[in-house]
C-alpha cells in the first residue's frame, strides 16, 4: 500500500472535524484564509466524495502560496 493509499481512507467524521475547525479559523486575515484553504484541501483525503491525494494538495497550497508571494 502506498503512502497516498494508507492516507486516503475515508472517514466522514475526520472531514467534518477538519472543516469545523477551517470554519472556526477563518477570519478577515490572508493567512487565516489560507490555513482554513489547507484544512479544507486536507478534509478531502478523507472524503469518499473526493478523490485527491496528498500530493494534489501539496501542489494545490504551494501554487496558492506561490501566488500569494506574487
Amino acid at each position: 500500500m502506498s503512502d497516498d493509499e494508507a492516507t486516503s481512507e475515508t472517514d466522514p467524521e475526520r472531514v467534518e472535524t477538519l472543516r469545523e475547525i477551517a470554519d472556526d479559523i477563518r477570519a478577515e486575515s490572508s493567512e487565516s484564509r489560507m490555513v482554513a484553504a489547507i484544512l479544507y484541501r486536507i478534509s478531502d483525503l478523507y472524503d469518499p466524495d473526493e478523490e485527491t491525494t496528498p500530493r494534489d494538495i501539496y501542489l494545490n497550497m504551494r501554487e496558492i502560496i506561490r501566488t500569494k508571494e506574487s
